[in-house]
């Protein structure tokens, strides 16, 4: 039988944590209410439109709670469902189902839940715009996070300060100007790193693309100021348009020509989505 504890790597460490939390002093409910000797039959059921991402993480959660729990999955991460589907079955001691059944869901609602707003961002996106995360994440799941938006069919910007040079708004106030930031980081950082830079307005992009900055973010720009700075840009470096970029909005703003949108809000405030885990009545119904 495949263990998927051993492929989660830094990720156990999270389930632990999680665990942890839940579990520190055992369920006394399911102690209490459940004999051990008993078993059940658990169904994860899609209560809304939604992109599936997490199954692993939520299997390895049972496992975690019960080694010989029987974890089934009916679809892969990416996967779009609609209500009703099961994603999932768990069999097992009903007291380990029960134990686990916070935890697996908080993970695999989350991730769902980023997997899906990042699909609805994608598709509106168009192909030849990408969509980015940032790192917005929230805090200890930002390798979940991440996954889910790749799940949801989005690219992720850099992981963590030590993955890319991005000069924003408080490094150019320390080093004295946008040119110097640039330089200095040319200077330092490895020459296979792209430098990218921030800039609020049409003179700080000028100022940027002179200094060789391969990468340029737009920050808070109307549509009308993106369309001119892609005008000034010329196809000299890679656009990224970022901050405050709603759903609503990201068509047009792919079709300015713009490279790249980061939108912070595909993890700092998705909500979750709307997934159950019902046991299986007497009867052998679920629904």
């Amino acid at each position: 039988m495949r263990d998927p504890w051993s492929e989660l790597g830094p990720v156990a460490a999270i389930i632990e944590a999680a665990l942890a939390e839940d579990l520190a002093s055992g369920d006394v409910t399911g102690r209490a209410t459940v004999s051990p000797e008993t078993r059940a039959s658990a169904h994860m059921v899609a209560k809304a439109d939604i992109v599936v991402a997490g199954l692993q993480v939520a299997e390895a959660v049972f496992r975690r709670v019960e080694p010989e729990v029987e974890f089934s999955a009916y679809v892969r991460d990416g996967a779009r469902v609609t209500p009703g589907i099961e994603i999932a079955r768990i069999v097992g001691p009903a007291q380990a189902l029960l134990a686990a059944e916070r935890t697996a869901l908080n993970f695999l609602q989350r991730m769902s839940g980023v997997a899906t707003l990042t699909r609805a961002y994608v598709d509106a996106a168009g192909e030849r715009c990408r969509i980015t995360d940032t790192r917005k994440t929230m805090p200890g799941l930002r390798a979940l996070d991440r996954y889910a938006v790749r799940c949801g069919g989005g690219h992720n910007h850099r992981n963590d300060l030590g993955a890319a040079v991005l000069i924003k708004e408080n490094h150019v106030r320390a080093a004295g100007g946008i040119t110097a930031a640039i330089q200095r980081a040319r200077n330092c950082a490895p020459h296979t790193m792209r430098v990218e830079c921030e800039v609020t307005s049409h003179d700080e992009l000028r100022e940027a693309l002179a200094a060789g900055a391969d990468i340029v973010m737009l920050d808070n720009m109307d549509d009308e100021a993106v369309r001119q700075a892609v005008a000034i840009n010329k196809g000299q470096a890679v656009l990224e348009v970022s901050g405050g970029v709603a759903l609503e909005r990201v068509a047009a703003v792919a079709r300015l020509g713009i490279d790249v949108i980061s939108v912070g809000r595909l993890t700092h405030s998705v909500p979750a989505a709307d997934i159950s885990l019902l046991f299986e009545r007497a009867d052998g119904t679920w629904a």
